[in-house]
């Protein structure tokens, strides 16, 4: 009698998992959001993404993350920041603004640039950059850091935002 009834919970268990696993997706999935190299699609003001610790953690280099918001009605504000782990003798953030086509379905780059210095540990830069309306944009960056080349390298982007 006790096998019966623990065999019955646990099916039920088993039963409840999957069918709360199946609904999240189909919320997922009817919500409409599009996702395009990675970066969701969304309605938001702002985004902010990071380095993957798997691939972010070298001899050298932490962590790497980048953030982009509203600045009005045809500028983004893009953020991006590179830590290492100790003071290194070369450090570098390249940042780049871009812009979603939806009639070809990729990310086109807006604009860019690139800040580094040397023997530090943290590195942040930021920049306004006048944007058309009507689009989603995102910031993509690469983080670099180390005492000799080949340097510690890892990449962090943010979902899209829409600029109405």
């Amino acid at each position: 009698m006790k096998k019966r009834m623990l065999s019955t919970l646990c099916s039920m268990a088993i039963l409840c998992t999957i069918a709360i696993a199946s609904t999240t997706e189909v919320r997922a999935a009817e919500s409409g959001e599009k996702i395009v190299d990675g970066s969701t699609l969304t309605m938001e003001d702002s985004s902010t993404g990071y380095s993957s610790s798997s691939v972010a953690r070298g001899e050298y280099l932490m962590t790497g993350e980048c953030t982009i918001s509203k600045a009005g009605l045809t500028r983004v504000y893009a953020y991006a920041s590179t830590t290492a782990n100790r003071e290194v003798d070369y450090i570098a953030t390249l940042v780049y603004v871009e812009r979603y086509y939806e009639d070809e379905d990729f990310w086109g780059q807006v604009d860019w640039w690139v800040e580094e210095t040397h023997d530090d540990y943290f590195l942040s830069t930021a920049k306004s950059v006048k944007v058309d309306r009507g689009y989603y944009y995102r910031v993509r960056a690469n983080h670099l850091a180390g005492d000799q080349y080949p340097y510690d390298e890892t990449a962090s982007f943010t979902d899209g935002i829409y600029l109405p």
